[in-house]
């Protein structure tokens, strides 16, 4: 299905991102209606598209030939765009900002849910190509992760207002708090600050965070030997005893064997008391259930923080050493993102470096979900849950930096 488009505002990223996504997904985006406030950058997208130019947001929800709107640049308008798409009707793609007020904003929040409309919020950290690398080495190499940092360095125009250095730092961090949760795929429970007063200058945040994981991964099936000595943990026990007793007396009579018999006799009468809890009933199980009982309340700490303290006109100094995208340490490595495409992680082996250039770019996976999203018979609301929730974690580490003490979600 070809979904006919309406393009309201253009942006500082309609070069990169949007239009050569739209270019390459030519066989499901056909942009119908363009409105944008500058116009030699709306005339060049008409006669690109062989779209109509439209004088309003509002004529173009209006328009029968237009299924969805993609707002890709924030305005003084704020959300009277998507409010009013949401009354024609028509699909919101958001790449707007993420600076949502969970108070303020829950009017919006609630006519975009009661519209029946889909809605996707654009997070391009989410489907660059470092990330899903990352969430695949997360599921079989690296183990779950352990601690995130996450520091990012922007910088703002001289002649930026106040009103609009804190939208575009409050989008920021919302964006990265709400990557940290997709990387670690659990619940923050808490967050403490000390610097995220709102009468605080805008020049830096920081706030540490820590998620609850489900702590679910992936079961590995049991052979049938295994399974019986999980089974029957006493039985096990016993044999595993007997065995430690006869290696470290008659067969070899050294004492380094002995002790590595004990050690594994330990190890069976652990894995025993796992089994009695989750193989005791059943007479199987897998290693992934087994474990379940005390992997379910790990927890994970994220450092989040967003500078913005040195001038626009000091280029050479925002590009020194800038450090990684996100650090991630795992059970059994550590990676390093450099977005979109650069993943370097460790682990017994070594280094390994991936160059992700050659994926798909950040724009195209984002448009080809929203085409998804739009055609599919089952909404889908995650984006708009995932930005006002990550929006009141912030809103917590305001409250934390006010009290001086940590807030639980």
């Amino acid at each position: 299905m070809k979904l006919r488009v309406g393009l309201i505002g253009l942006g500082e990223q309609w070069q990169t991102v949007h239009r050569p996504a739209l270019r390459m997904l030519c066989e499901r985006f056909d942009v119908r209606a363009i409105h944008c406030t500058v116009p030699k950058l709306a005339e060049n997208a008409v006669t690109e598209f062989q779209a109509d130019p439209v004088d309003g947001y509002q004529a173009m929800v209006n328009r029968d030939d237009i299924d969805a709107v993609l707002i890709l640049e924030e305005t003084w308008l704020g959300h009277l765009p998507a409010l009013a798409a949401c009354r024609a009707g028509k699909a919101i793609y958001w790449a707007a900002g993420l600076d949502f007020d969970p108070e303020g904003d829950a009017n919006f929040r609630s006519c975009v849910e009661d519209s029946g409309v889909a809605f996707m919020a654009s997070l391009p950290r989410r489907f660059a190509p470092a990330t899903l690398r990352l969430k695949e080495l997360i599921a079989t190499q690296l183990g779950q992760p352990r601690l995130l940092f996450c520091h990012t360095r922007i910088s703002s125009p001289d002649n930026q207002t106040e009103a609009q250095t804190r939208s575009q730092m409050r989008s920021e961090l919302i964006e990265l708090i709400d990557w940290c949760g997709y990387i670690v795929a659990g619940r923050c429970q808490s967050v403490m600050s000390a610097n995220c007063l709102p009468s605080d200058p805008w020049d830096y945040r920081a706030l540490s965070l820590r998620f609850q994981r489900s702590g679910k991964g992936p079961a590995v099936p049991l052979p049938a030997s295994a399974t019986k000595a999980w089974a029957n943990p006493i039985a096990g026990a016993s044999r595993a005893g007997t065995g430690a007793s006869r290696t470290g007396g008659s067969r070899t009579g050294g004492s380094r064997t002995g002790k590595r018999g004990g050690a594994s006799t330990g190890n069976r009468l652990a894995a025993a008391r796992l089994g009695q809890t989750h193989g005791e009933e059943t007479g199987s199980g897998t290693i992934g259930q087994a474990a379940d009982a005390s992997a379910s309340h790990d927890w994970v700490t994220a450092q989040i923080s967003c500078g913005n303290y040195i001038p626009a006109k000091w280029q050479e100094a925002i590009g020194f050493r800038p450090p990684a995208g996100l650090q991630v340490c795992c059970e059994h490595g550590v990676a390093f993102i450099d977005l979109p495409g650069t993943l370097v992680w460790f682990d017994e082996a070594g280094r390994h470096q991936e160059s992700l250039e050659m994926e798909s770019p950040v724009g195209e996976k984002m448009l080809s979900q929203f085409h998804r999203a739009v055609t599919s018979l089952v909404r889908n609301l995650g984006g708009l849950n995932d930005a006002f929730g990550a929006a009141s974690i912030l809103r917590a580490s305001e409250q934390s930096s006010q009290e001086g003490r940590q807030i639980s979600l």
